[in-house]
């Protein structure tokens, strides 16, 4: 990478880390689309599991009081039940196929059934929803909407939302790190200095993101978390949607 491009991507790390600090999302979903937009899907998936991994870190370590542990547990069961099984297929997606998957999957959580609908608080809803979202951090680098309509179902407060999403997605990254660097036969490795950056930019971000946080209300947070999920998701619907016929001509 040139020093130029480096820059760029640092000062991106660091915007879209304030916006995860503030709402717990996002910020990895936009991140994703501008590496996927400069990198191949190996190593864009590579540098985004270091910078998700330092991003969600120094979160969960801001918000640490606050994360609830029987939602962790019941989550990573269904992510280590999914890692498993993908390991054995091995299978990379191509850029339009990952940013459908992605765009689609929190459009479908909300057209569940009611009794289906998401809550944290329930451990068999927390194996499945972990199981789906690990297979979307392998198909697409992040969960990104899913796990956010996830968390925002039940009746957690903003900041166990943002703590307990934090721990989630560290295990998560990690996997993802480990499949995408060892795992598949299109195996990726990440430059030293530019994962080192990549972790203090993402520890900026979240850094300063905690005011804002704090001085949000549950209300404020929930109405904006969702306005963002489905702009987000929306976006990435279409892109992914165009780059499916551009590449079928």
């Amino acid at each position: 990478m040139s020093p130029l491009l480096i820059f760029l991507l640092c000062l991106a790390m660091v915007g879209t880390a304030f916006l995860s600090g503030i709402f717990g999302m996002a910020g990895g979903m936009i991140l994703i689309g501008v590496l996927l937009a400069l990198l191949p899907v190996p190593e864009a998936m590579m540098l985004h599991g270091v910078t998700q991994m330092a991003s969600n870190g120094w979160r969960a370590l801001l918000w640490w009081r606050y994360v609830r542990w029987s939602a962790v547990a019941s989550y990573i069961l269904g992510c280590a039940a999914a890692l498993l099984l993908w390991s054995l297929w091995r299978y990379v997606p191509s850029k339009p196929v990952a940013l459908l998957l992605l765009g689609l999957t929190p459009f479908l959580a909300r057209l569940a059934p009611a009794s289906y609908r998401p809550n944290p608080e329930s451990v068999r809803q927390g194996s499945i929803y972990g199981a789906a979202c690990m297979t979307l951090i392998l198909l697409t680098g992040v969960s990104g909407p899913l796990i956010d309509t996830f968390f925002l179902g039940g009746k957690f407060d903003r900041r166990e939302i943002v703590a307990t999403k934090a721990m989630c997605q560290i295990f998560g990254h990690a996997a993802k790190l480990i499949y995408f660097g060892a795992v598949i036969e299109q195996a990726a490795s990440v430059d030293p200095i530019v994962a080192a950056l990549a972790v203090i930019a993402s520890m900026i971000g979240t850094s300063l993101a905690a005011r804002v946080l704090l001085a949000m209300t549950d209300r404020q947070y929930r109405s904006w978390a969702n306005r963002i999920i489905t702009t987000i998701a929306g976006y990435y619907v279409a892109h992914g949607a165009v780059l499916l016929v551009l590449t079928a001509r």
